[in-house]
């Protein structure tokens, strides 16, 4: 889906929820948008705001984050350095998608294929747990730095 197109489907989401796209929201998602695959920080999301309208001030880009956060427009995600990060949901998602987090090089890669239904059944009929939502990460070591190991032995 191009930019255009996501940015009024996210337009139409807030509006439905009463919230507006103010110039300061458009410049936050288009950043998101734009470093869709970098799960970006509130503070780099606004680094690069910024830079393109130097008047929105971090507490505003914060906001718009938690907005859409709310809104499930992003989730919400931490790694293992602690900083929460941004990344947009993607489409017609039931649940958030899942992430190959290397240890070594700490490149992020996601898996957009729904790998746990199984597993939500079990836990739904088993435990009378309603699922709503759910997140996997898997640490290890990409094959990029996998092959730098072996290269180096």
């Amino acid at each position: 889906m191009n930019t255009g197109s996501a940015l009024m489907k996210i337009k139409k989401q807030l509006h439905e929820a009463g919230f507006k796209l103010t110039p300061q929201r458009e410049a936050t998602l288009l950043v998101l948008l734009e470093n869709e695959k970098d799960h970006l920080s509130a503070e780099e999301v606004f680094f690069f705001v910024k830079r393109k309208s130097p008047e929105i001030g971090l507490a505003t880009v914060y906001r718009t984050l938690e907005i859409l956060t709310d809104l499930h427009v992003v989730d919400k995600v931490s790694f293992n350095d602690g900083v929460a990060r941004y990344d947009l949901r993607k489409e017609g998602a039931k649940h958030f998608h899942h992430h190959l987090l290397c240890l070594e090089c700490g490149n992020i890669e996601e898996i957009e294929e729904d790998l746990l239904g199984e597993v939500e059944e079990v836990v739904e009929s088993r435990y009378h747990f309603l699922v709503k939502d759910h997140r996997l990460t898997f640490h290890g070591i990409c094959k990029s730095c996998q092959e730098k190991q072996g290269k180096a032995q």
